[in-house]
């Protein structure tokens, strides 16, 4: 069984290895893999777990995000208390557990994916991710929906924004569809940056030291999300390294 676990941790962060040993603990033929996103960007960690649940891959497989802002109230929480998880089954099987913070699980619910409350405690330790929420994922893992309550309003995820910046600073995108006819070029502003990108059917299909806008390697059922690259460059740094959930925008 093949477990990812989507988190806000820290590249390398021990959390990651004490979650790791937690969910091991729990289920034993677990294989677990981790995929760190920015510090409470919960775009980016939907992103990430809808790429990861509708990709291909062994249908017994988990998805496992935790990225807990605890912003859903700004008054004082008593013992630790932040958002509640929530779980999602897809039709292939994929079982998806994760904290319904921001847009964490939007991708999924834009989807038609129903996303429904785990009735299990939403506080009792700062690191509920490897104290509090592992039972109710192993329980879930074995096929037991007990714990499954009612179904939880999703908010959209954000249109024509950044959704996640990869290692070589790629800007993945929620465009899916060409901002301009291919081969013209067009002036992309993302938060106060703007630069020039070439619309194309790929995203090498550009000389070096330019941009491209063009479909990437990301997508699922009807989408193909859109990058920015620039070949030979670094994308995410031309525009300032800007946060997921940025507006990307075509100005004349």
């Amino acid at each position: 069984m093949l477990v990812t676990v989507v988190a806000d941790y820290g590249t390398g962060d021990l959390a990651f290895a004490e979650v790791r040993q937690r969910i091991v603990q729990l289920l034993p033929s677990a294989e677990v893999t981790a995929v760190p996103v920015p510090a409470f960007d919960t775009v980016a960690a939907g992103f990430c777990v809808a790429q990861l649940a509708f990709g291909e891959g062994p249908s017994d497989r988990i998805v496992y995000a935790n990225v807990a802002p605890r912003q859903d109230r700004d008054e004082p929480r008593a013992a630790n208390a932040g958002e509640r998880l929530a779980a999602a089954r897809l039709d292939s099987g994929v079982l998806v557990v994760g904290v319904a913070s921001g847009a964490s699980l939007s991708f999924l619910a834009a989807e038609g994916v129903a996303v429904r409350a785990v009735q299990i405690a939403d506080d009792g330790s700062q690191f509920r991710s490897r104290d509090v929420f592992p039972a109710a994922l192993a329980a879930l893992a074995e096929g037991d929906d007990s714990l499954l309550g009612a179904e939880l309003p999703v908010a959209p995820p954000p249109e024509h924004a950044v959704a996640y910046i990869d290692g070589y600073g790629n800007i993945k995108t929620t465009w899916d569809q060409a901002p301009a006819q291919v081969g013209s070029t067009v002036r992309v502003r993302i938060g106060e940056i703007e630069a020039e990108a070439t619309v194309s059917d790929g995203v090498f299909e550009v000389p070096a030291g330019t941009m491209s806008f063009a479909p990437g390697s990301s997508g699922w059922n009807a989408h193909i999300w859109y990058e920015l690259l620039s070949r030979g460059g670094n994308a995410a740094e031309l525009f300032g390294n800007p946060r997921a959930g940025t507006p990307i925008e075509i100005v004349d």
